[in-house]
């Protein structure tokens, strides 16, 4: 199973769609439990993936090294905004199997949304772990919102031939409603629209973009997969600074999602804890979809017809690639991603 360890609470920016760090309160800035509780935990799944979580997770990186050092687990992710990437020494780096590093797309974009310099800064981060030797999956994990444009911000990272993959998210979880459905109409379907013929002519002559959603959607089309795509409440939990399990990482303030305790509980008595119902599951992509976001699934921030808008553009997207891999399908593009390496899939 795949475990989000919060390192802290604290995050050191404030980007726009997001708010920066958790409130002391809900998500503490140190550690409150024993390393004991989270190896004798962790050492009772032999298949555990522990992604480092945050706020942002290298304010403390003496916690990761920890983790790493003396935790059993099979695999290590990291999600990092990637500023403050000298913390961690480059012996640990170099064990990570796969490191998301926040970025939103061009330089204009990306400092607009996370603050002057950031683009710059990440891309650094980048250069710095293939010099050192970074063996592993190198992902550009943007937000994507009013002022991105989905196919000029996804071409520009590809074109810096450094990350192996891009994902998004769409900016529909956290901000008050903005003006999504014209935005989505005018602007960020036909992005995917291009985006997929881009993508189709590069599989006709044998290369393989590292466009992320659009692999993980073919390969939930072949081999299916849990709901949501991302495991939240089924094969995925978080385990929060004080020690305390929940369902999803961003669900650190409702009922519902919390699970119980490292010190108290088994990771056998989490699996497929919280999952998605009606009207998901009788949709007719709910196989590719998978109820898309857990937390969205439950919250509906923007209300019913927020929600349905958002579908609406899981549904082209969905439909645009299933109509690619019909067409075009060679096997590497069912392979992505090998594990559960936090990637939500569906944007």
């Amino acid at each position: 199973m795949l475990y989000f360890v919060f390192t802290t609470g604290q995050c050191n920016l404030k980007c726009r769609y997001c708010g920066g760090s958790f409130p002391q309160d809900l998500v503490p800035w140190r550690i409150l439990y024993p390393l004991r509780d989270l190896i004798d935990f962790i050492a009772e799944d032999d298949d555990a993936t522990i992604a480092f979580y945050g706020g942002e997770p290298l304010l403390n990186a003496q916690y990761i090294a920890q983790v790493m050092d003396h935790v059993p687990a099979k695999r290590f992710v990291i999600q990092t905004n990637g500023l403050l990437f000298k913390r961690l020494k480059a012996e640990y780096w170099r064990r990570m199997d796969t490191v998301l590093l926040s970025i939103d797309g061009r330089e204009a974009i990306t400092d607009y949304y996370r603050g002057r310099g950031v683009y710059r800064k990440v891309l650094e981060a980048a250069h710095f772990l293939r010099k050192i030797g970074f063996k592993g999956d190198l992902i550009a994990r943007m937000t994507i919102s009013s002022r991105s444009d989905v196919f000029r911000d996804v071409l520009h990272l590809l074109s810096l031939d450094i990350f192996d993959h891009v994902h998004w998210q769409l900016d529909v979880v956290w901000s008050p409603p903005w003006d999504f459905r014209s935005w989505a109409r005018r602007s960020y379907m036909p992005g995917i629209s291009r985006l997929i013929h881009l993508w189709k002519e590069s599989l006709e002559v044998g290369r393989v973009l590292g466009i992320a959603p659009f692999l993980g959607i073919a390969r939930r089309a072949k081999y299916g997969g849990p709901a949501p795509p991302c495991g939240a409440g089924q094969d995925a939990f978080a385990i929060l600074t004080d020690g305390r399990i929940i369902a999803c990482p961003i669900a650190v303030d409702v009922p519902w999602a919390l699970l119980g305790h490292i010190s108290t509980h088994s990771p056998g008595e989490l699996k497929g804890k919280v999952g998605i119902g009606e009207p998901c599951t009788s949709c007719e992509v709910f196989r590719y979809c998978g109820g898309r976001c857990l937390y969205a699934y439950k919250e509906r921030y923007w209300g019913e017809e927020g929600f349905r808008a958002v579908c609406q553009v899981t549904k082209h997207t969905i439909r645009e690639v299933l109509e690619c891999i019909d067409k075009c399908a060679p096997s590497e593009v069912f392979s992505y991603p090998s594990f559960n390496n936090s990637l939500e899939i569906i944007p």
